[in-house]
């Protein structure tokens, strides 16, 4: 059984279809990156998913229960946390008191000194080992990306919504976020990765697909996928 199905799953705002009749599956323990123009659909496909908007048609299933349209404290109380593209941390509360968020309320609860040394943990795993009391508000760009992951591994995922992660990140940034992605990945956590960054995405994706004006065009591995007509035209602006 799929870790997760999405089934000809279509989403409309006014006269503009964001995501039309999508389908894919993807196994426990994959890492699938997903790629498109501006606009293309990625981040409403995310929403979709994670319960922040519920779709004109088509169903979701995650590990075999329909998830359709449930609320996003219930998706995420299923396994399933998400990243946005903007961090939005909890301004006024530390690095640590962030993450404590995500984990006591979660997939599973946890008691205050469990949950406190489960925050820390994340917070060494994605390189804020040194910052559990500072403020969140002071924070560069890239610690407030890891904050954002480690908050959202906080909630015990078993599928984890990666956008754009990478977005603004130096070249030595993007490089070090890499091999924390690796890492989640490689503790048992299966993640679908939206990056722009394609340098990075390609680093580390088993399986690709693209998106364009909502339809999906293209999946499989990632070269092969790179190398099809239609995603060099589209995306790449190369033409075939």
């Amino acid at each position: 059984m799929p870790l997760l199905e999405v089934e000809r799953l279509s989403k409309g705002f006014g006269g503009v279809r964001a995501v039309h009749d999508v389908s894919f599956t993807l196994d426990e323990g994959e890492l699938l990156g997903v790629m498109g123009p501006n606009g293309s659909g990625k981040t409403t496909l995310f929403n979709l998913i994670a319960g922040a908007l519920r779709p004109d048609s088509g169903r979701i299933r995650f590990r075999g229960h329909d998830v359709t349209g449930l609320a996003p404290h219930r998706i995420c109380a299923r396994g399933i946390a998400r990243t946005f593209q903007l961090v939005k941390p909890f301004a006024g509360l530390s690095a640590l008191e962030n993450v404590l968020v995500g984990r006591l309320f979660g997939r599973e609860r946890a008691s205050p000194a469990g949950a406190t040394a489960d925050a820390l943990r994340l917070l060494a795993l994605v390189g804020l080992e040194g910052r559990a009391g500072q403020p969140a508000a002071a924070l560069t760009l890239m610690d407030r990306k890891r904050l954002e992951l480690a908050r959202a591994l906080a909630t015990r995922p078993r599928l984890l919504l990666l956008d754009e992660i990478a977005g603004g990140l130096t070249e030595h940034e993007c490089h070090a976020l890499v091999d924390t992605i690796r890492a989640v990945h490689a503790s048992g956590t299966t993640i679908v990765w939206i990056e722009h960054v394609v340098h990075a995405l390609l680093a580390v994706v088993g399986r690709l697909i693209v998106l364009n004006f909502g339809r999906l065009i293209a999946e499989g591995p990632p070269a092969t996928v790179i190398a099809t007509p239609e995603v060099r035209e589209t995306y790449m602006g190369i033409e075939a």
